[in-house]
């Protein structure tokens, strides 16, 4: 039996936003007429309906007016303090969703937990909270995956799928959770109000293990991974710590460069893995927006029914940056879709990184 994901649990703060509603105020803060015409196509063209965020008002309380009518940005501190304070509720929530989701496993054969997060720090970490808080033994051993970004939970999966090749006794918890919104900025950069439009917070869990699946359940089999690099977008996406929160470099050059370069990579996935494009069922593409799910749809030459889960969580959530792909898993591990059982999966970030996986559905 290969590792699978059993489960899936998802969680998002209660606090939801209409995208259209955030559009607007972001155009009443625009500095100039030019500025606001990028914003009300920026938001009228994003594909999103609703985000979630931490952030009481998503940006409209978070900025301190001062006596001459500016507003203050909050230091990198301040935004990392609530960082550490919601991470944690957020990640115990999605992992108590996820034991219950997982029947047939019990939190004391947990034997592995892996997390995965960009957008905030503490320590000790949130690892440490789901051991404690989750009844895990305390001899569960931890591992965080830092300041990866969009693509993070392939290399969270991978060292998941590792552990349980090398002991089939294995069970690992993953864990991926991003506050993205924390770190909305103020100005007029092109990438500040792109990534402003795109991200949201939320955190997805996942629990893997070699186990065969129970009666009448489905799981999602990993059969490989593949990782590649598209060097000349190497300065399109990245992002550093500022004294303002993370600041971001996003061009909107993504989309075209993705378009370009995914056909051959994700060729050389399904070649190594004995497969074809026909045979793909579902394309879990990371929904870092719509123009990159257009691009790699057109690249790949996908029917609109083949993209549906990407869209939707898109549409729904916004980019939740690493957690974003296992909410598109989740709704294609519920789903059925005939006589093409495989997955391809694929996430990406700065450098441009590029992330796959190949996974089938195999029901007990």
């Amino acid at each position: 039996m290969l590792p699978s994901i059993h489960a899936i649990a998802t969680a998002t703060p209660d606090i939801a936003y209409d995208q259209k509603e955030v559009g607007s105020w972001m155009q009443e803060l625009a500095g100039d007429n030019q500025q606001r015409r990028i914003l009300k196509a920026l938001y009228r063209s994003s594909g999103i309906a609703t985000r979630h965020s931490v952030i009481p008002g998503f940006g409209r309380d978070f900025f301190i007016q001062g006596s001459n009518g500016q507003l203050t940005e909050p230091g990198t501190g301040a935004r990392n303090a609530i960082y550490a304070r919601e991470a944690r509720q957020l990640g115990l929530k999605a992992g108590h969703a996820l034991l219950e989701k997982a029947a047939g496993f019990t939190p004391t054969e947990i034997t592995h937990v892996v997390t995965a997060s960009c957008t905030g720090f503490f320590n000790p970490g949130l690892d440490y909270y789901l051991v404690r808080e989750l009844g895990l033994p305390a001899s569960t051993e931890r591992y965080h995956l830092g300041f990866m970004g969009c693509y993070a939970a392939f290399p969270a999966l991978r060292m998941a799928d590792q552990f349980c090749r090398a002991n089939p006794e294995a069970v690992v918890l993953v864990l991926c959770l991003e506050l993205c919104s924390l770190h909305i900025q103020l100005g007029d950069r092109e990438d500040q109000l792109l990534a402003n439009a795109l991200f949201a917070d939320g955190t997805a869990a996942a629990l893997v293990s070699a186990r065969p699946p129970r009666a009448g359940q489905t799981v999602l089999e990993l059969e490989r991974f593949q990782s590649a690099l598209v060097p000349s977008g190497e300065t399109d996406m990245a992002w550093t710590v500022g004294d303002k929160g993370f600041d971001i470099a996003l061009s909107s050059y993504v989309p075209k460069i993705l378009g370009a370069n995914i056909g051959g990579v994700v060729d050389e996935l399904l070649d190594a893995g004995g497969s074809r494009r026909d045979r793909i069922g579902d394309w879990a593409v990371h929904p870092g927006g719509k123009s990159i799910i257009d691009q790699v749809g057109k690249a790949l030459q996908l029917q609109p029914e083949q993209l549906a889960a990407p869209r939707a969580v898109l549409r729904d959530f916004g980019n939740m940056s690493s957690a974003t792909i296992l909410f598109v898993l989740q709704r294609l591990l519920a789903e059925s879709r005939g006589t093409k059982e495989q997955i391809c999966a694929m996430a990406f970030g700065p450098g441009l990184t590029v992330e796959l996986g190949l996974l089938r559905r195999n029901r007990g």
